[in-house]
């Protein structure tokens, strides 16, 4: 068991019981494959917004579906989803991680109904899924600036690239 790791119906329970420990709840959510500085400095960033950092980290399945195969082949995601989520976990900004297989987080955030939504700031409002829901029972959108122009993808093509 992983210990900051919820099914919904947990989490959703956990904040009903101890509102005080949650919020401002602040809720942002991603793959997280390679986590490297740009996501630790991000999740910190978020977790200075609110009491408490919910994660909700894209499965397996939906991670396949969201980013591209290669050859045919799923190429992502490189690191399975417990490994993910234990990572996250593990970091002291995160609170709590959900594991959850649609494509955006709509579902969730409608469900937990976060203080605070937080995205990268390469995202805008209209580029964002998941802002209607937001924005449609009184949420706070925040957009970070990305810090560091780190990404998974470029560190796979890195690697790719330093095989040849």
């Amino acid at each position: 068991m992983i210990s900051g790791l919820y099914t919904l119906d947990e989490l959703t329970q956990a904040i009903a019981s101890e509102p005080d420990r949650w919020r401002p709840l602040v809720f942002s959510n991603g793959c997280f494959d390679l986590l490297h500085v740009g996501h630790v400095r991000y999740l910190q960033t978020a977790k200075a917004l609110g009491r408490s950092l919910v994660i909700g980290l894209n499965s397996d399945q939906s991670v396949q579906t969201i980013k591209p195969s290669t050859a045919g082949k799923p190429s992502r995601p490189i690191v399975p989803e417990l490994q993910r989520a234990e990572v996250l976990c593990s970091l002291k900004a995160v609170d709590a991680v959900v594991i959850f297989n649609q494509p955006t987080a709509t579902t969730l955030i409608s469900s937990l109904q976060p203080d605070i939504y937080v995205k990268g700031g390469d995202y805008t409002l209209e580029t964002l899924p998941e802002a209607p829901v937001v924005q449609a029972y009184g949420g706070q959108i925040e957009l970070v600036k990305v810090e560091i122009n780190s990404s998974t993808t470029g560190i796979i093509n890195r690697i790719l690239q330093a095989q040849k």
